[in-house]
């Protein structure tokens, strides 16, 4: 029998099995699959139905403001498991990066089943739960923010999409997931942390919002490893195609916060968390900050600080469920520690 020929323009087109034994411990891959693996958690370990006593204590525009407030994150979460992270999963050429983002994938799928969780348990009139998703199917700035957003990932529907589209779907990624998220974070956060009230609902958007801050740290350090292999020119378009994506995305969300929170007086204090979140977004893509001298409500930096909420994350938690695992979340330190790897190939 003769000795096969090798081909080696197809040996190079070959399929490769992931290999996830010749990483080393400190490689990005292993330590962001790690931490994902670590915080892993479903919507049916907590209990939102003991807020429902509070929940009837709310005000009807209080009560306003909080569906609309998670109708838009289940919206923006829908998209980001069924188009976003799907086509990010295709297009990235790292096999161990690609299945930290197949991971972060399911994760919306759960961030998006807990929101109906917390329907479900504070919603008891089916009609009234109709209209709140007929209200997201309706609402110009939410369509167009979806659209807007999806656009950039349709771009990727390309056996080999160009890097620029790459970079800007990854661009749209961390703007949805650093940026856009967060005032629909807001209330929630405002009435827990400020108020003591709504605390069950609130340990689900704690876990959500500790896993949407490693997951805008890792694209945009994708994204940025990207940008790096665009030319001068292709570098300078897409730096002003990320300058006017924020422009526009910034202004529905003003649009959308002036209706959700006006008449909870909160929109000037909403407005400047969304300028603190574009600011962390672009911090994500390696990109110096848009808005200048932003101040927020110290209550809420408290809310969205995840490491504050280590010690007695699970106290909340219905039917006595606790997990038993040592969670260290990633703090600056590692992102600064990961920042100084971005000149290195990624393992």
């Amino acid at each position: 029998m003769s000795a096969e020929v090798i081909n080696w323009d197809e040996l190079s087109k070959r399929r490769k099995a992931i290999n996830w034994n010749e990483l080393s411990k400190d490689s990005v891959g292993l330590r962001f699959w790690n931490q994902n693996v670590q915080q892993f958690w479903l919507p049916e370990e907590y209990s939102p139905s003991n807020d429902k006593a509070i929940w009837d204590l709310l005000t009807p525009q209080q009560k306003e403001a909080y569906k609309k407030a998670l109708i838009k994150l289940t919206h923006l979460d829908t998209e980001q498991f069924s188009q976003g992270m799907p086509l990010l999963v295709l297009h990235t050429k790292n096999q161990h990066i690609s299945s930290v983002f197949s991971f972060m994938q399911m994760m919306e799928a759960v961030h998006a089943k807990s929101y109906s969780n917390i329907f479900q348990s504070l919603i008891t009139d089916k009609a009234e739960e109709r209209e709140l998703y007929e209200y997201q199917e309706n609402h110009k700035n939410l369509q167009r923010i979806a659209e807007i957003i999806v656009g950039k990932y349709h771009k990727l529907f390309n056996i080999k999409p160009s890097r620029k589209d790459l970079y800007m779907a990854m661009v749209a990624s961390v703007l949805l997931e650093s940026f856009l998220f967060y005032s629909g974070f807001f209330y929630p956060l405002y009435l827990a942390v400020g108020q003591k009230k709504m605390i069950n609902s609130a340990e689900i958007i704690w876990a959500i919002i500790r896993d949407e801050s490693i997951h805008g740290v890792l694209v945009g350090l994708e994204a940025q490893n990207v940008y790096k292999e665009l030319n001068d020119e292709e570098k300078e378009e897409v730096d002003t195609e990320t300058r006017e994506l924020l422009i526009e995305l910034y202004d529905h969300e003003a649009e959308f916060t002036e209706e959700v929170y006006g008449e909870i007086d909160l929109v000037d204090e909403v407005m400047e968390f969304v300028r603190y979140n574009a600011n962390k977004a672009l911090s994500n893509l390696g990109i110096a900050p848009y808005f200048d001298n932003v101040v927020v409500n110290p209550i809420i930096l408290n809310g969205i600080d995840t490491e504050t909420k280590n010690h007695d994350f699970f106290s909340a938690k219905g039917n006595g469920y606790v997990r038993s695992i040592n969670l260290v979340p990633i703090g600056d330190s590692d992102f600064a520690r990961l920042e100084s790897m971005l000149g290195k190939a990624v393992a």
